[in-house]
């Protein structure tokens, strides 16, 4: 895990390690995430990827956004499935050759920051938090979202002890009360509220401008040099995703997601009502990756320079976004 944001002296020291991709490999290093169930590991557990993309894939779990970039950034992983938009803004800013290659979830509900009971704090007394000890994944999604929380009932973050904990760490800490606040997403989300309560729901944080999605990125030198093999990798996805959209294919692809991102089928349903899987033709629209993302990129790396979370963002995000193996996904190239 990282335990600050990036700097871009670190990136580019982890950069000068990256491994040189060959064409026609057949092997692919693929990152994800555990407790955070998506249609895509239905694919993953019945063999589908590689039987027709025909190269072995490592299947490898990470706690945060963060470690992906520097696993990226290593050479170590080819692509990260859902990584949060946030963690790239900040690799990316820092330098790191990253893009954008599709919209992997959209989940407002499902990345929240919790409060200890304890502390009777809700939203119209939010500003008791000052003293506050918070457990929060640095330059993560849930990051992002902690900092506009706190922007919006004027809270100063520096009033709080602010601590670097992944999720299923924090989720510990605040069941034994020691964290009066915790932020997260996922299984570990569903356990920080068993001990307490958000200050806004998805809904509300989406009125203020907060969007929460992640995103499939892939270091440039891949999709450059393996374009058809991650336009393949795209299209299983995206049929996953129209998969289990249609409600058709629930009973057959829930016990398969559920084992794979280690959860049982409740806990697995629950979570997944709260997700959005856009289709490939909806992630190329004007929302997505048409422009919408591009956009938000930005607004994320300006609102990090702002807070001081990074040194500098990009004057534009248009070049850290790459429809092109999405087209070709869909038919389009």
């Amino acid at each position: 895990m990282k335990k600050t944001l990036l700097s871009g002296a670190a990136v580019g020291l982890v950069m000068s390690a990256t491994a040189s991709l060959a064409q026609g490999m057949d092997e692919l290093t693929v990152a994800y995430f555990l407790e955070w169930p998506m249609p895509f590991q239905y694919a993953k557990q019945m063999g589908i990827y590689e039987e027709e993309l025909g190269v072995t894939i490592n299947w490898r779990a990470f706690d945060t956004g963060t470690a992906m970039s520097a696993a990226m950034a290593s050479g170590g992983v080819q692509i990260a499935v859902s990584q949060g938009v946030p963690p790239f803004v900040v690799a990316a800013s820092a330098g790191q050759d990253l893009q954008v290659v599709d919209v992997a979830v959209s989940y407002s509900e499902n990345d929240n920051c919790v409060v200890s009971a304890d502390m009777e704090i809700d939203a119209s007394n939010a500003t008791e938090l000052a003293g506050a000890r918070v457990g929060v994944p640095i330059g993560t999604a849930a990051h992002y979202g902690f900092l506009r929380q706190m922007e919006y009932f004027g809270v100063d973050v520096s009033s709080l002890e602010v601590v670097d904990m992944a999720p299923a760490d924090s989720a510990a800490a605040l069941a034994q009360g020691s964290l009066d606040m915790a932020c997260g997403w996922g299984g570990a989300l569903r356990r920080m509220l068993e001990h307490g309560n958000v200050l806004l729901s998805g809904a509300e944080k989406q009125e203020l401008g907060i969007y929460v999605f992640d995103v499939t990125s892939v270091p440039a030198s891949f999709a450059e040099e393996e374009p058809e093999l991650l336009a393949d990798f795209l299209a299983i996805t995206g049929r996953m995703n129209d998969m289990w959209n249609s409600g058709e294919n629930t009973a057959e692809m829930l016990p398969v997601i559920a084992a794979d991102a280690g959860m049982d089928e409740d806990a697995t349903a629950a979570t997944m009502a709260g997700f959005e899987f856009p289709s490939i033709e909806d992630q190329l629209s004007e929302t997505w990756l048409g422009g919408g993302t591009q956009a938000f990129l930005l607004e994320v790396g300006n609102f990090f320079v702002a807070t001081g979370n990074i040194d500098a963002a990009r004057d534009s995000y248009e070049g850290a976004v790459n429809s092109g193996p999405l087209m070709a996904a869909n038919g389009d190239m």
